[in-house]
């Protein structure tokens, strides 16, 4: 695909269909996203948007690119898109180098067309994270014990900040969730297609996990009088390949997850 054809996927799309489905957090998950495409083209669901962190994992960050780059949808670039197109091989984290290592120059090419939000029609937003930061929890919190948890209704509004939409689309969690704002938008983050779990250090070392290994994304419908209705997938796939691959780069940490939904049983 050449620059000018995926910054024409990633623009507004207008009229907005009234139905479609949304995935985030692939993470090289080629096996996980090939099952959600598969689910949502047997429920006839004609558009997809993809809200990023597409790549990085120690799984099949080339094969999952052959994937998308076949299938144009809107998509955002994700906190880890971001570290693979700016940051040296020496400076990543084991999970970005492996990535890296996988993907060819049209890979990254593709990814670096990418914007950080962008709009479906005028009144739904894309974001990775939140509306003005790629690497913030929004709907979920975590303590300063390492304990996390959904975030207060006041942090929620507070990191919303003066978005005028009326449906915010975000990922980066993980973790399904739908939250209306009083007075404000409707946001949904539609879990994970290909990471279920996953530890990280910030802002203090935490614990992510959602307890299935199922594959997540969400589907969206406006109904006669303009509202979205919200239906979270969780889609069953063998994570058997995957699982390997992990183990295969040492990782134990992403097999567990992938096979369980948990980091350690």
């Amino acid at each position: 695909m050449d620059r000018a054809a995926a910054l024409r996927s990633a623009a507004m799309l207008d009229p907005v269909p009234t139905r479609f489905a949304v995935i985030a957090d692939i993470h090289g998950n080629a096996d996980a996203l090939s099952a959600v495409l598969a689910d949502i083209d047997r429920r006839g669901i004609g558009t997809v948007v993809n809200l990023g962190d597409h790549f990085s994992g120690p799984l099949a960050a080339a094969e999952t690119a052959e994937i998308l780059l076949a299938r144009p949808m809107p998509s955002v670039r994700g906190n880890h898109d971001r570290y693979l197109l700016d940051q040296s091989p020496e400076q990543m984290h084991v999970s970005d180098a492996v990535a890296y290592r996988q993907l060819q120059p049209r890979h990254l090419d593709w990814l670096g067309t990418l914007p950080p939000t962008a709009r479906l029609g005028h009144d739904i937003l894309l974001c990775h994270a939140t509306p003005h930061d790629d690497q913030t929890y929004w709907l979920d919190e975590v303590r300063a014990d390492g304990t996390t948890g959904p975030r207060p209704l006041d942090g929620i509004r507070t990191l919303a900040g003066d978005t005028d939409v009326s449906l915010v689309l975000c990922g980066h969690t993980h973790l399904p969730r739908i939250v209306r704002l009083p007075g404000g938008p409707l946001i949904v983050n539609p879990g994970s297609v290909g990471l279920p779990a996953y530890d990280d250090d910030t802002p203090v070392p935490h614990v992510m996990q959602t307890g299935t290994p199922d594959a997540s994304y969400a589907e969206l419908t406006r109904d006669k009088n303009g509202e979205w209705q919200v239906t979270l997938h969780a889609v069953p796939y063998d994570p058997a390949r995957m699982a390997a691959t992990a183990r295969a780069e040492n990782r134990e940490d992403w097999a567990t997850a992938l096979e369980t939904g948990w980091l350690a049983v």
